[in-house]
């Protein structure tokens, strides 16, 4: 056995090993994206470096050797910052969305892919648990909403964008009148009580996420019923109230309260609910002069909060949706309740509050010519369905399943095992500091797998694994220096090159550049459609 240590942490490991084996041995996580158990290394990624004693030099911890006493640091700002830049630099000319157009523009975030997924395999229940994850109203928003995701729906150029809205209005709606709507569970009672000031978009929806975190909640309205602009700006012929009353019905069902013809600086003080509640949430709308006397600083027409931890000057005090920012839509003021919900549990439960207002994409920007040709290759004919009834039925359920074939399902397939998003994650990489042109979007499929040679870092394991599992034509390196591709041998078929290891190239791609096509056995998702 050798003994080295790794950021003063002594291991044994049998001769032989690597400094990436002693590593993981030890549980410290080395990002190392072209390693894996079984193949040559490859050193091509260059994430993994580490540094040895006081040398000045950093080495990849997935070739070197480890030798008896051998000092290595691992975690140190030198090296942390060497591994960002190399994450940075496969992710300067990736062609590729982590999210989706839609999920990303989406003010409230919602894995709007997903839930066209189920909605196209009629698991119209999934669906919806997917829409409530980020979005406490959707029935009311399916009738109200701007349909800001639309805009960034890449269908848009062939045919119109999928109505993104009314599928997410449908499986609401079919939900909200089944006589049984969905409940999510709440975790046990934490024993801490939150008032909530204002019964508008942004305060129902953090009532409605707080539920589920275990937290008490009594909204307090100075009207005679809850809903704020909801119900007392929006017409009801654009929202019906037998809507918006059955949603708030639902947040009241999660266990919040409600107490009525309550005014803030006329009925109680925001110091005196302080005293009574572990936590304050403000989402009072826009700060008015009935509003501009509560003992907090004014800032234009909201309080003066931090945006990143929603805390306003008084400890225990947030601010949420036009309290907080100008805000003219309702989806921004729930999404924004939702985030509040986040603080305030992180606050009560004295962890410090870090406020996630966008996952992390590399994003794919606009196609041009043949790349759209080559995106648009497979995608349904069918023209768009909007029918705009707000009063009406909207979408059929035949309707909405053929609206949801139209979605091109624009999310990395493999975005929740990607291992260069997880560590440009880990690393808080730019995908922009390295400015270079991105590779053209190129797109291959067979029976198995979808290949995006856009996404591909090179990384060499799918060449190792064609060649070890005798594959008789396997995949190599094409092109030379920056240019080097993965691809089939002579200008053969992707199908030709991977009769017998696709599911373990896939397996073992660190990106999304090799993946099973979505449905195909053994595929991630296993779900619908896809490329």
């Amino acid at each position: 056995m050798v003994r080295l240590t790794i950021d003063n942490r002594p291991v044994d490991v049998p001769d032989g090993s690597t400094i990436l084996d002693a590593a993981r041995a030890l549980g410290i996580d080395i990002p190392a994206l072209c390693y894996r158990r079984g193949c040559d290394p490859n050193t091509s990624c260059l994430a993994c470096v580490v540094k040895i004693g006081d040398s000045r030099r950093l080495v990849p911890a997935c070739a070197t050797r480890v030798a008896q006493g051998m000092v290595v640091h691992s975690e140190t700002s030198e090296v942390r910052e060497a591994r960002k830049t190399a994450l940075e630099l496969l992710l300067a000319d990736h062609a590729g969305d982590c999210l989706a157009p839609c999920q990303n523009v989406c003010p409230a975030h919602m894995d709007i892919p997903l839930m066209i997924r189920h909605i196209e395999a009629g698991h119209l229940h999934e669906a919806l648990v997917v829409v409530k994850q980020r979005i406490a109203l959707p029935a009311v928003l399916g009738r109200i909403c701007p349909e800001l995701c639309e805009k960034g729906c890449r269908r848009a150029a062939a045919g119109g964008a999928v109505s993104i809205c009314q599928l997410k209005r449908h499986v609401a709606d079919v939900d909200l009148f089944s006589g049984n709507p969905y409940l999510p569970p709440c975790r046990p009672d934490s024993g801490k009580r939150i008032a909530i000031v204002g019964t508008g978009p942004a305060g129902l929806a953090a009532a409605w996420y707080l539920r589920q975190m275990g937290h008490g909640c009594v909204l307090l309205d100075e009207h005679d019923q809850p809903g704020g602009n909801l119900r007392y700006a929006v017409k009801e012929s654009q929202l019906p109230r037998d809507v918006l009353d059955g949603e708030i019905d639902l947040v009241r069902r999660l266990g919040a309260t409600f107490e009525l013809n309550r005014r803030l600086g006329r009925d109680m003080s925001v110091y005196e609910l302080r005293r009574q509640f572990d936590a304050v949430l403000l989402a009072i709308g826009e700060v008015d002069g009935k509003t501009a006397n509560l003992g907090l600083e004014i800032a234009g027409k909201s309080l003066k909060a931090d945006r990143q931890t929603m805390q306003t000057a008084m400890e225990g005090v947030f601010a949420a949706g036009a309290a907080l920012s100008p805000m003219r839509h309702a989806v921004r003021a729930v999404g924004d309740g939702r985030l509040a919900a986040e603080a305030m549990d992180a606050y009560l439960a004295g962890r410090p509050i870090t406020v996630q207002r966008a996952e992390f994409s590399v994003r794919l920007g606009v196609l041009q010519g043949a790349e759209q040709a080559a995106f648009f290759a497979e995608a349904d004919p069918a023209p768009r369905v909007a029918p705009h009834r707000p009063d009406g039925p909207g979408l059929s359920i035949p309707e909405a399943r053929g609206e949801a074939r139209r979605c091109m399902n624009c999310d990395c397939a493999k975005l929740e095992n990607c291992a260069l998003r997880h560590y440009a994650e880990l690393y808080e990489a730019s995908p922009t500091r390295f400015r270079m042109e991105r590779r053209p979007f190129e797109r291959v499929r067979t029976e198995q797998v979808v290949f995006e040679s856009g996404k591909c870092i090179s990384c060499g394991l799918c060449v190792q694994i064609t060649q070890r599992s005798g594959e008789e034509l396997g995949l190599t390196y094409i092109g030379r220096g920056f240019q080097v591709r993965v691809g089939a041998p002579l200008g053969r078929d992707l199908s030709e090159a991977l009769r017998k290891v696709a599911a373990e190239c896939a397996e073992a791609c660190p990106t999304g550049a090799i993946v099973l096509r979505r449905g195909a056995s053994g595929s991630a998702d296993g779900g619908p459609g896809g490329p």
